[in-house]
């Protein structure tokens, strides 16, 4: 008996090692060390901070730039001037935010991101608050030209910003976040702007906008992440101009800047005019409720940044096909005259708009290989001066001929759009970056 024991407590000192401690060992030993992205990635705290910041940014621009669309036949009447002229008080802004972009893009790849936007948005909320109390018709317009002036330097830094601190997986989904917010501000600010004029006047309007956008400025400012992988770069012109040559050189970009030529063009032109049909006879529909109309904004929402995660199934350039033929086939729809039909055609064409223009915004960025401020710069330079251009244009073919002469001019451009989008879908960079 005692021997037994003796070698019981052989066997339990022995150097064997017991079977079920083994994969203990193995699962602890062989687990896979997290690697962290140097870029922001979508679930963090960051993400949501830089996602909460460019929102706001782009919905303070947005209601800033269009809240004087839906009371563009108010203003024909209070200053008495033709609805080409009228248009102007938005088209100026667009303009001198093209050209503008032109010189902020580049300052921004220099100077920084964060301080540009910020001293951008907060002149722009000044400037409209500015002008609520201007009396001349002149006046208004070199208040809404500097407007959008100071706004070019939220427009062209925003979309490089995301570009450089996102994860490039999660860059579309954060740019459609921002677009979302564009269309949230471009929505706000018609929305308020109709119904408040409606109510009061126009001027105590546009000092409501201002305010609401200032307040909106101070949130970005407090809360934007500053920026990690921002590289300065020369401000000389000899650099400037060899990047300029470089981004026109490549197959793709002056594609897409004419992309958002043309679909900005046709998305600012439609909404233009709208509202002249609306309360025109039949319809005699009141200011409040052609504001009203930009509730289809909401639209953009879903489809900015679902157009952005479709693309890393679909790619870009199929995305981008199928967002044009929607804005193709709600204009199309817009030319019965029954209202539910004209409002069906604006929910099809709207979130087609969006969802364009956030996969158009992404697609810059991929594309470019370096001063991505100016290649930003670019694309919105022609963004915008589409929407200047067609969207005076516009006046013309609805003064000769009517909302069918507004449809054939806009289907146009939109088919334009398709075919190069065609082209872009055959470039290997189209294909293979996803």
């Amino acid at each position: 008996m005692a021997q037994f024991k003796s070698d019981n407590v052989d066997t339990s000192d022995s150097d064997e090692t017991p079977p079920e401690v083994v994969p203990i060992q193995k699962s602890v030993t062989t687990k896979p060390e997290r690697i962290e992205s140097p870029f922001i990635t979508r679930g963090t705290s960051d993400f949501m901070r830089v996602t909460a910041a460019l929102f706001s940014a782009g919905l303070a621009t947005f209601a800033l730039l269009y809240c004087v669309q839906p009371i563009l036949p108010i203003l024909s009447q209070d200053f008495g001037i033709s609805p080409a002229s009228t248009s102007l008080s938005l088209s100026v802004s667009t303009t001198m935010l093209a050209v503008g972009l032109l010189f902020t893009g580049p300052i921004s790849d220099a100077v920084g991101r964060k301080p540009v936007m910020v001293v951008a948005l907060v002149l722009a909320a000044t400037l409209t608050i500015a002008s609520s109390f201007t009396t001349s018709w002149h006046g208004v317009l070199i208040m809404r030209a500097l407007i959008g002036l100071a706004l070019s330097g939220v427009a062209a830094v925003a979309m490089t910003y995301l570009s450089e601190e996102i994860d490039p997986m999660f860059v579309a989904f954060a740019m459609g976040l921002y677009i979302s917010g564009n269309s949230i501000g471009g929505m706000s600010g018609r929305l308020i702007t109709g119904v408040l004029t409606d109510l009061f006047s126009w001027r105590i309007t546009m000092g409501c906008i201002g305010v609401i956008a200032l307040i909106a400025a101070l949130i970005f400012w407090r809360i934007l992440p500053p920026s990690r992988h921002f590289r300065a770069t020369s401000l000389r012109p000899r650099t400037l101009l060899i990047n300029f040559r470089l981004h026109w050189h490549d197959k793709g970009l002056p594609l897409l800047f004419a992309e958002g030529f043309l679909v900005m063009g046709s998305f600012v032109t439609l909404f233009n005019y709208i509202g002249y049909r609306l309360m025109a006879p039949p319809y005699y529909i009141s200011q409040a409720v052609v504001g009203m109309l930009s509730l289809v904004y909401l639209t953009g929402t879903f489809s900015s940044p679902k157009a952005g995660t479709m693309t890393l199934r679909y790619g870009r350039g199929p995305v981008f096909m199928f967002s044009v033929g929607l804005m193709l086939v709600g204009l199309c729809i817009s030319l019965f005259s029954s209202i539910w039909l004209i409002s069906l055609g604006l929910l099809i064409f709207t979130p087609g708009f969006f969802a364009a223009h956030s996969v158009a915004s992404s697609w810059i960025g991929r594309r470019t290989k370096r001063a991505k401020g100016q290649a930003s710069a670019l694309y919105l330079f022609c963004y915008y001066l589409g929407a200047s251009v067609a969207g005076t244009a516009g006046g013309f073919f609805w003064h000769n001929y009517d909302w069918a002469g507004v449809v054939v001019f806009l289907a146009t451009l939109l088919i334009c759009a398709l075919l190069i989008g065609r082209r872009l879908c055959r470039l290997p960079e189209a294909k293979l970056v996803k």
